[in-house]
C-alpha cells in the first residue's frame, strides 16, 4: 500500500509543466512511472512539480528521492518495450496529459492521474458524460432509479460513467447498455482485471459497447484502498455526478467531493429520512446539490434539451441507429427497409431490437419513436410510402 498523502496545500500547482511526457524519452519515463504502485498520485504530482520531468521524477525515484524501495526495483528491471508488449496483451492503450483520450477536467484534480489505461471504445471529446453512483447494496428503488437514469441519459444522447462496482454501479450501465447507449466503468484494479467476478459478464460487455478505464496496469489486483482514488477519475470523466443512494460515510460522498474540485455539479436522488440509504443522497442536498425526482430534472439541470425524438445514443449498432433515423413518423417494417437499404430480416431484427431497448413503440404493424408525439395510427397511405434518407450502413 502506497504511503499516506501529505495534508492538502492550498497552494500546489494543478495540472502538470509545460511539456510534461511529450517527446520519446519522456513518454517512456512517463508509461513506467504511471506504472509505480508504491507511492500515490499526490506524492508523484509534487515530484514532477518539483523535478519539472517525467525523466527527472524517474531518476530522482530510481536514486532513492522518492518512492519505495519496490519502485526503485521496478525501475531498474521494467522497460517501456515490456510495459508496451504487456499493454499489447492484454488489449489496452495508455493516454497521457494531452493526448485525446486523457479528459482536460482530469487535470483540475489536486491529484491528476499522470496518465490511464483504456480497453473498448475510444473516449471522444464529443462526448457528454454522466456519472450515476451509489451503494452496493441498493434497495429495489434504488436500482429502478439508477436504470431509469442511465437510460434516460442514454436516449438523450449521453454516455454514462460509473465504476464498474455491485450495486447501483451494475445497474447503471446495464440501463446505458440496455437502451443502446454506451458507458465508461472506471475500475478499482489493472486494466485488464475483471473485478468484481460476478459482474465479468459485463465488464465483458462493456469492453465490446464502451470503455473501461484505470489508472492500473495490467495485472494489479483490485485491493480496498484503490478506490478512493479510482472515484476522482469517475468524476473528473464527467459533466455531472448523480448519487442515487448510499449510507453516511459511503464511498460516494468522496466522489461528490471529487465532484466540486473540477467543478461539476453533484445530484442527489432524494429517499427517506429515516432510510440509512437516503443519508448521502440527503445530506448532499442539504449541503447544496441539486435535487433531482428523474431524468427530466437531471437533463433540464445539465441544460440539456430533453430529445422531442429517440436519439441515436452512442453504442447503438449501426442497423438499429439507421432504423431508429428513418422513423420520423410512424411506418411500417417495409417502409424502413427502403429507407435504410437494409434486408427485410435485418430490418425486423433492428426494430424488435429497438422496442425492447424502450426507443420505439410498435402498435398495428407500425413502429414510431417512442418520444415521439404523433399517434402511432398515424394516416397509413403516408407512413407506408415514407421514404426517409436512403443511406446504407458503412460497413
Amino acid at each position: 500500500m502506497p504511503v499516506e498523502d501529505p495534508p492538502v496545500d492550498e497552494t500546489r500547482p494543478t495540472g502538470f509543466p509545460s511539456g510534461f511526457g511529450r517527446g520519446s524519452r519522456e513518454a517512456d519515463a512517463l508509461l513506467v512511472l504511471r506504472c509505480l504502485l508504491g507511492i500515490t498520485p499526490r506524492t508523484l504530482h509534487d515530484l514532477i512539480w518539483r523535478e519539472g520531468s517525467a525523466v527527472a521524477s524517474l531518476a530522482a525515484i530510481g536514486g532513492g528521492a522518492a518512492g519505495s524501495d519496490n519502485d526503485r526495483a521496478f525501475v531498474t528491471d521494467a522497460t517501456p518495450a515490456g510495459i508496451r508488449e504487456c499493454l499489447q496483451a492484454a488489449d489496452a492503450r495508455f493516454a497521457a496529459p494531452g493526448d485525446q483520450e486523457y479528459w482536460p477536467a482530469l487535470l483540475r484534480l489536486e491529484d491528476p492521474p499522470v496518465g490511464v489505461f483504456l480497453r473498448g471504445r475510444r473516449l471522444s471529446l464529443e462526448h457528454r458524460r454522466v456519472a450515476i453512483v451509489g451503494s452496493r447494496r441498493p434497495s429495489t428503488a434504488g436500482v429502478e432509479v439508477a436504470r431509469a437514469l442511465a437510460r434516460g441519459c442514454a436516449a438523450a444522447g449521453l454516455v454514462v460513467t460509473s465504476g464498474g462496482a455491485l450495486g447501483i454501479d451494475a445497474r447503471a450501465h446495464e440501463g446505458a447498455l440496455d437502451a443502446g447507449g454506451s458507458t465508461v466503468a472506471v475500475l478499482g484494479s489493472g486494466i485488464d482485471q475483471e473485478y468484481p467476478a460476478t459482474n465479468r459478464r459485463l465488464l465483458r460487455e462493456i469492453v465490446a459497447r464502451g470503455t473501461l478505464v484505470s489508472e492500473y496496469p495490467p495485472g494489479v489486483p483490485a485491493e480496498p484502498f484503490r478506490f478512493p482514488a479510482r472515484n476522482r477519475v469517475i468524476a473528473g470523466l464527467s459533466i455531472g455526478v448523480v448519487i442515487v443512494e448510499g449510507v453516511a460515510r459511503s464511498g460516494t460522498r468522496s466522489t461528490a467531493d471529487f465532484a466540486s474540485q473540477v467543478g461539476i455539479d453533484v445530484f442527489g436522488v432524494p429517499g427517506p429520512i429515516t432510510g440509512p440509504l437516503s443519508e448521502a443522497p440527503n445530506a448532499l442536498i442539504r449541503d447544496g446539490a441539486r435535487l433531482i425526482r428523474g431524468i427530466e430534472d437531471l437533463l433540464h439541470d445539465l441544460g440539456i434539451e430533453a430529445p422531442q425524438s429517440a436519439a441515436s445514443p452512442e453504442g447503438l449498432p449501426a442497423d438499429q441507429r439507421l432504423a431508429l433515423e428513418a422513423l420520423a413518423q410512424p411506418m411500417l417494417p417495409d417502409a424502413v427497409a427502403r429507407a435504410t437499404g437494409l434486408s427485410m430480416p435485418d430490418t425486423l431484427s433492428a426494430l424488435v431490437h429497438l422496442e425492447l431497448r424502450g426507443l420505439v413503440l410498435g402498435s398495428g404493424g407500425r413502429y414510431r419513436r417512442a418520444f415521439d408525439a404523433s399517434p402511432v395510427d398515424a394516416d397509413p397511405a403516408s407512413a407506408a410510402g415514407a421514404t426517409g434518407s436512403g443511406r446504407r450502413p458503412s460497413g
